[in-house]
């Protein structure tokens, strides 16, 4: 699904030295690379607080303590996402409260997500799934209205760039009161083991994430919060630093990679490629096609067959997650959720993606369609 070998061998020289320069200075733990790579991400974003931390799932809690959400306080979140958007709010003693998403980008909506606003909401979850951004702009507007906080899961989309009404252009991330991400090593900037970020404009916020990643210190032996230890290591740090020039390049591939699973795709009866919103860019972290009348397990392993991996993100709602079943609220029919964990199927796409190989996948794809 991901060829990060390859990858490493474009940029080997560069990812060598700052390794090898970290080892050397011996300083593993809050080094000049992560203050370093920090600034630099900041810069990138055009956002004035990154807190780098342990992986995205800390990122997600931390996030969440930020805000004094008090056990039973409710917090929405797409029914169709990865576990740590909800998992964060069972540890913390919040409640998930499960909303539909949109059939086309797969994201959750202002008028999905209204109708289940309660006198127990307190923030809202937007999922910036499989690449491109939710419709920040309504959600911003239904939370003032609401007087709600707004964090943004950000792990598969960073990169991706949001275009306002008025024509303003915000990274995905630092739309919201917080934005989290994950370095996860296969994400659009992903390390060589686990990190994550926090991101913030509030620059009173931004203090307290920064305290709360580090033992809640205000300072060194003196502890104003209960915090967490999360930290993300210089040696990672230092990878992400090399990296991060490099990302709009890895989107740009990415892009052209979708660009060419489209072309030969868009016209092929039994799937449906996906949607690309109006308002926001698509880094693709993941290709996801809809696979048509009960098919996709028939088309998985047929492609799995033939040496192509193919992924289901995801096969299971949230709802229907053991995990949540005593502590989740369930908001709406979810029919879209349920369908699509029944329909979708992600195919390979990385920066190293070759014409010929996706020829190979896309035959085999439509030879499948056509015989079965």
């Amino acid at each position: 699904m991901v060829d990060l070998k390859g990858q490493y061998a474009k940029i080997q020289e560069e990812i060598d030295a700052a390794v090898l320069n970290c080892i050397r200075s011996a300083a593993f733990i809050n080094g000049p690379e992560v203050k370093n790579f920090s600034a630099a991400l900041a810069s990138y974003l055009q956002v004035k607080h990154v807190i780098p931390c342990a992986n995205g799932t800390d990122a997600l809690q931390i996030a969440m303590m930020a805000l004094d959400l008090q056990p039973g306080d409710e917090v929405i979140v797409p029914a169709f996402t990865y576990v740590a958007t909800a998992e964060v709010l069972g540890l913390l003693g919040l409640v998930p409260v499960m909303v539909d998403v949109d059939p086309h980008t797969f994201n959750i909506t202002a008028a999905l997500i209204e109708p289940a606003i309660g006198p127990k909401t307190k923030a809202i979850v937007p999922v910036h799934l499989f690449g491109q951004c939710t419709d920040m702009e309504a959600i911003m507007e239904l939370a003032t209205k609401h007087n709600l906080f707004v964090i943004e899961d950000t792990a598969q989309a960073i990169g991706a760039t949001y275009t306002t009404a008025d024509g303003r252009q915000l990274k995905a991330g630092t739309i919201g009161h917080i934005g989290c991400t994950s370095f996860f090593p296969s994400k659009n900037l992903g390390c060589y083991g686990d990190g994550g970020a926090i991101y913030t404009n509030d620059d009173t916020l931004g203090h307290k994430l920064s305290m709360l990643a580090n033992h809640g210190q205000v300072q060194k032996y003196i502890h104003k919060y209960i915090g967490v230890n999360s930290r993300l290591d210089s040696i990672q740090a230092a990878i992400l630093g090399v990296k991060l020039p490099h990302l709009e390049a890895y989107s740009a591939s990415r892009g052209a990679a979708a660009d060419y699973y489209d072309a030969a795709l868009k016209n092929v009866d039994g799937v449906r490629i996906p949607v690309r919103s109006a308002q926001s860019t698509h880094v693709f972290h993941q290709y996801t096609l809809i696979v048509e009348n009960g098919k996709r397990d028939a088309l998985k392993k047929h492609l799995e067959a033939q040496g192509v991996p193919a992924m289901i993100y995801y096969p299971i709602p949230l709802n229907e997650q053991e995990a949540f079943s005593k502590i989740g609220k369930i908001a709406g029919s979810l029919d879209t959720t349920r369908a699509l964990c029944q329909s979708v199927l992600s195919l390979p796409m990385h920066t190293e993606l070759e014409a010929q190989e996706q020829d190979f996948i896309i035959g085999h794809i439509i030879d499948f369609l056509k015989n079965s």
